[in-house]
């Protein structure tokens, strides 16, 4: 009997570490979240301004968004964008970079204007991402990252960091440098 009463006991003191374990990790993991800067503050801390959301040059809608997922249109920099052409040929491959990175700015600047800030993305989750290239290029991944090193920057490893395709074109309208399609999840 003596046995079986300090097993009991045993068993129960085990179960209290584990459940006091339990909500220490997840107090801990509270906190680390809680102290995560939110994007909209990472935008304030690295001293980014988003540019205007420039108005569709033909017959679509900058998003869609289906359930929790938000679809954002193909998107070229602005119009004045200082790169223009084939990366590999008229652009280096730090140039093509610097356009993704201006393509992201303004891809940021749409899902706030759809969503009503940055804070409610939760996840991005899939970023194509085409390059104008020259014959025999091949460093779009190069370029691209570009705008995937942007979205950690603002969203975060976790958040930001998304499937993505990079791949090379033969021409993209108004002799672009680049053009990237994303799907962001949305925080409910």
């Amino acid at each position: 009997m003596t046995h079986v009463l300090c097993r009991a006991r045993l068993i129960s003191w085990f179960g209290a570490c584990v459940l006091g374990l339990g909500a220490s990790i997840a107090a801990s993991s509270g906190t680390v979240a809680q102290n995560s800067p939110s994007a909209e503050a990472r935008l304030k801390e690295l001293n980014i301004t988003l540019p205007p959301v420039p108005t569709p040059v033909a017959n679509y809608v900058d998003a869609v968004r289906v359930g929790n997922l938000l679809f954002l249109a193909g998107n070229t920099p602005a119009a004045d964008w200082k790169y223009k052409g084939k990366v590999g040929k008229d652009l280096t491959v730090q140039e093509g970079y610097d356009t993704a990175r201006q393509v992201g700015l303004i891809m940021l600047a749409k899902v706030r204007v759809a969503l009503g800030s940055l804070d409610r993305v939760k996840r991005v989750v899939k970023v194509f991402g085409m390059v104008n290239s020259a014959e025999g290029f091949g460093d779009q991944p190069k370029v691209v990252n570009g705008f995937s090193d942007l979205m950690v920057e603002v969203f975060g490893e976790a958040a930001g960091k998304h499937a993505r395709s990079a791949v090379g074109m033969a021409g993209l309208p108004f002799n672009n440098a680049v053009e990237v399609e994303m799907i962001v999840e949305v925080a409910e």
